[in-house]
């Protein structure tokens, strides 16, 4: 959507010329936003490493892929992919090929153009062992990709699948290979080029304060047009109660993740609105499998699957969601959001008289203080729970006091976003509260559920590994026949739920903070950044964010 106006004079403040030829252009482009968001300094702003929310944000606006889902989430075929790097794409009569063309406007952020061997260069590096990446799984299926000229490449199948091309579009976003190639792919993940990335995208890097905020602009030049903003800025809080403060005072125009109680104060004379988006992501307690202190050998509690489902049953699911969220809470059922996947699933029921028996089944007894105990060791975890997320560290709580009362000791352990992540990934830990972002197709969810997702790098965190769950979503997301895949599928997810390998506790809520004056467009269940170099801000709503100490940098003004 573009946004004109008449006078020259209210056009100061984005720094346009005073040109009355180039008033109307520039009217439709211009403004900074400031997005807030709470935790600690995110992972390297390079798509086969990226771990996080916040990271990836950012990527999907500094790369792109060879093609975009389109707004129907559709996974199967190509039906509803729009062109991106690639302006048209031909299957081979087996479908075990597929030629891209690529746009020959397309070019790097430092201006060189973009080739096939691009393409190339970026499924060799995703698929290969020292990358230490978790797309070399999920993109499997990919064999390789050659170059049939400098404008055509052709990406080999080992299978034709219902979802190869968007396995392949939407994992891969492509990379420069003038740039990296001569990196040591072990040292990919600590090289300083990556702190600097150059991409396609309809914005470009600009720099990284760490721990305060990392900057984008917009790139003028682009072959897709540039950004209607001139900067995007993300500010790194110390907190979810920071990040509010920060929206409410003005300082950060939009907030992914407002808390219901703010909602309720957001009337018509606030300067904040509530937005509601469609989202993908999930919070749980996962459980570990694996002993942290010897991962090799089985956790000794959370291997009993008796055990893992008593837990589950011991906690009053609805009764903390109405707690934390009160009407607007959505209860989780699975690996999965209510939007994406199968509603029907039969769930653990609360039960905590039932829960109690289990335990004394299991050989867990009551203790003299209350806490049960098996072979002189009580029945006692740690629950890691990070201090950014204000929501589940209240559940930490909730879930601490309830597991009392069946005798079981929740130890909290509060730490940053960081201090988290890297204990997830070292699987040090006994039981976390976690939160994930489902991809839209049906073969995401191994990534977090399936065997093949343990490893490092990969994000089966809690090793949970389950053959029959294995065969069954691999049927759902093999057969071309529809009906069937949902029954596979189906079967998958009620043998996870049942195997309880998580307590799944509620569907991320999906409602942002956003300054009145700015126009959002084109978010989409996988991310409500996906359109943001479409999003605007009318130009006499535009303010001076050099009052709150964002100065331009010198690549800033140079745009």
């Amino acid at each position: 959507m573009r946004f004109f106006i008449a006078t020259c004079s209210l056009l100061v403040l984005s720094g346009a010329c005073a040109d009355r030829a180039g008033t109307a252009d520039r009217a439709a482009t211009g403004g900074t936003i400031v997005v807030v968001v709470p935790g600690n300094e995110p992972s390297p702003l390079f798509p086969p490493l990226t771990i996080d929310i916040i990271s990836k944000m950012l990527i999907d606006q500094i790369y792109d892929r060879l093609a975009e889902i389109g707004p129907g989430m559709n996974t199967v075929g190509d039906a509803g992919f729009q062109p991106r790097l690639a302006r048209s794409w031909t299957w081979s009569p087996d479908s075990l090929s597929i030629a891209f063309d690529i746009d020959p406007r397309a070019r790097w952020h430092d201006g060189k153009p973009v080739r096939a061997s691009d393409v190339a260069f970026t499924v060799s590096l995703d698929k290969d062992p020292k990358t230490a990446t978790q797309l070399s799984a999920i993109i499997a299926n990919v064999d390789s990709v050659t170059v049939r000229d400098s404008l055509t490449a052709v990406a080999w199948f080992h299978k034709r699948t219902p979802e190869q091309f968007y396995d392949f579009v939407y994992q891969v976003q492509i990379l420069p290979e003038h740039i990296l190639k001569d990196i040591p792919r072990d040292k990919l993940g600590t090289s300083e080029v990556i702190r600097k990335p150059i991409g396609t995208g309809r914005f470009r890097f600009a720099r990284w304060e760490p721990g305060v905020r990392i900057e984008l602009v917009a790139d003028t030049a682009n072959f897709r047009g540039r950004a209607k903003l001139d900067r995007v800025i993300v500010a790194l809080a110390a907190d979810a109660g920071s990040a509010t403060t920060q929206l409410m005072s003005g300082q950060a125009d939009w907030f992914e993740n407002i808390q219901p109680d703010l909602i309720a104060r957001l009337d018509s004379a606030a300067p904040v609105r509530p937005v509601r988006y469609q989202g993908t992501q999930y919070a749980y307690m996962g459980m570990n499998q694996r002993d942290p202190k010897r991962l090799t050998a089985p956790h000794p509690i959370f291997s009993d699957r008796q055990v893992r489902r008593a837990l589950s049953m011991a906690l009053d699911r609805q009764a903390m969601l109405k707690n934390m969220f009160d009407t607007l809470g959505v209860l989780g059922l699975g690996p999965f959001t209510r939007g994406l996947a199968d509603t029907t699933v039969v769930q653990i029921p609360f039960d905590r008289a039932h829960a109690a028996a289990l335990l004394d089944s299991a050989g867990w007894r009551p203790g003299p203080d209350g806490i049960r105990v098996k072979n002189g060791k009580p029945l006692a975890f740690g629950l890691l729970t990070p201090t950014s997320s204000a929501p589940r560290m209240r559940y930490a709580v909730m879930i601490q006091e309830q597991l009392k009362s069946v005798g079981v000791r929740v130890d909290i352990e509060s730490m940053d976003f960081t201090g988290l992540i890297a204990r997830l990934e070292a699987k040090n830990f006994d039981a976390a509260m976690m939160s994930t972002g489902s991809d839209p197709a049906r073969a995401a969810i191994k990534q977090n559920w399936a065997t093949e997702g343990i490893g490092k790098g990969l994000q089966n965190q809690v090793s949970y590994s389950n053959r029959v769950f294995d065969a069954l979503i691999d049927s759902a997301i093999v057969t071309f026949d529809k009906k069937r895949s949902d029954q596979y599928a189906h079967r998958a997810y009620q043998t996870l739920v049942d195997d309880a390998p998580a307590v799944w506790l509620y569907d991320i809520l999906t409602i942002a903070g956003a300054q009145k004056r700015l126009r959002p467009e084109g978010m989409r269940p996988d991310g409500w950044w996906v359109g943001l170099a479409d999003w605007w801000i009318p130009a006499n709503e535009r303010i001076e964010r050099d009052r709150i100490g964002l100065r331009p940098s010198a690549s800033t003004a140079q745009q």
